[in-house]
């Protein structure tokens, strides 16, 4: 039984996961890195063990085995291959969550066994199928929002970013990018893009300070669109975007944010999962009694809340 909400309304039943969601990913695996620009190690093996066993894990030195570079905020670099024949590059900021139904075979863990690879080996593109790579416009996902800052404060820089992606295939994150823009000084941000596939399922994806985005990924990179001006354009009939404002799960003083965690997993614009430890990528409180608190609203309504006991079903809508 699904915890109350707050706003109460009917919930219609959404289609459960696909349990095979794990192998049908877009990406393939080449090799995945770990560390810093100066000190950084090849953590593929680690990789696959860890992508065996779960679907989501959170990146950190005990979870990969390994500190390449102590003191310093270390980033995993995973290396894959469309099913086009190009390559993308996936960079995740230390403690964030990863999602596996991104990449082919997670479950499987039969991949990544290119040897070595560098931290820059993106740069070394594979022809297409004609010899070429792909167009500028011909990424899968399309930004639907682009905010940049720290957890606790952060600007809207959609329409900056938009100028940029004209201009530049390839560019490096940081105030400069957004007109020397510094929405928490001498703090480490972020750039987090809002996105949507084709199909209407949403991806956030994370950029730290200091990294470099492949505009390839990006459906209508370098040019005046189709993406979004901004989110507040004509909706399809009937069509009302969920959005995941805050989600934390835990007990009591000992609980994680799993906000990025929910926004991977929405497909079709609706989400269902079991609230347990495999689905919020860990457990926060062994032992304990755990529930999910999550904040949540779709475009045009009120934003509601729900408390969800550890063992019960998130249904939305």
């Amino acid at each position: 039984m699904m915890g109350a909400a707050l706003c109460l309304g009917a919930l219609p039943v959404a289609r459960a996961r696909d349990r095979d969601a794990w192998d049908e990913g877009d990406y393939q695996i080449l090799h995945a890195r770990y560390g810093t620009a100066h000190h950084h190690v090849d953590v593929s093996a680690q990789l696959r063990r860890l992508a065996r066993r779960d679907g989501h894990f959170q990146v950190n030195n005990e979870v990969l085995g390994v500190d390449p570079d102590p003191g310093q905020r270390k980033t995993l670099r995973i290396m894959t291959r469309d099913r086009d024949g190009q390559r993308r590059l996936f960079e995740y900021a230390e403690y964030s969550l990863v999602d596996g139904s991104h990449f082919i075979g997670w479950r499987q863990g039969d991949w990544g066994h290119a040897e070595g690879g560098s931290w820059d080996s993106i740069e070394h593109r594979d022809p297409g199928p004609h010899g070429g790579g792909r167009g500028q416009d011909d990424g899968r996902y399309e930004i639907v929002r682009a905010i940049y800052g720290t957890k606790r404060r952060q600007i809207d820089v959609t329409q900056e970013l938009r100028r940029v992606a004209r201009r530049d295939r390839r560019v490096r994150v940081g105030n400069e990018l957004f007109g020397g823009a510094d929405p928490e000084p001498g703090r480490r941000k972020s750039l987090w893009l809002e996105t949507r596939t084709p199909s209407g399922r949403q991806r956030r994806f994370e950029y730290e300070e200091g990294s470099w985005i492949d505009g390839e990924m990006f459906l209508g990179w370098g040019a005046a669109g189709p993406w979004r001006q901004d989110d507040s354009g004509p909706p399809r009939p009937g069509y009302r975007p969920l959005r995941i404002i805050s989600a934390r799960y835990g007990e009591g003083g000992r609980s994680v944010d799993v906000s990025d965690l929910l926004r991977a997993q929405i497909q079709r614009n609706s989400l269902r999962l079991r609230v347990d430890r495999g689905s919020m990528g860990g457990d926060p409180s062994p032992g304990r009694r755990k529930q999910l608190t999550l904040t949540y609203a779709f475009e045009g309504e009120d934003i509601r809340q729900l408390r969800i006991d550890e063992g019960e079903w998130l249904t939305l809508p």
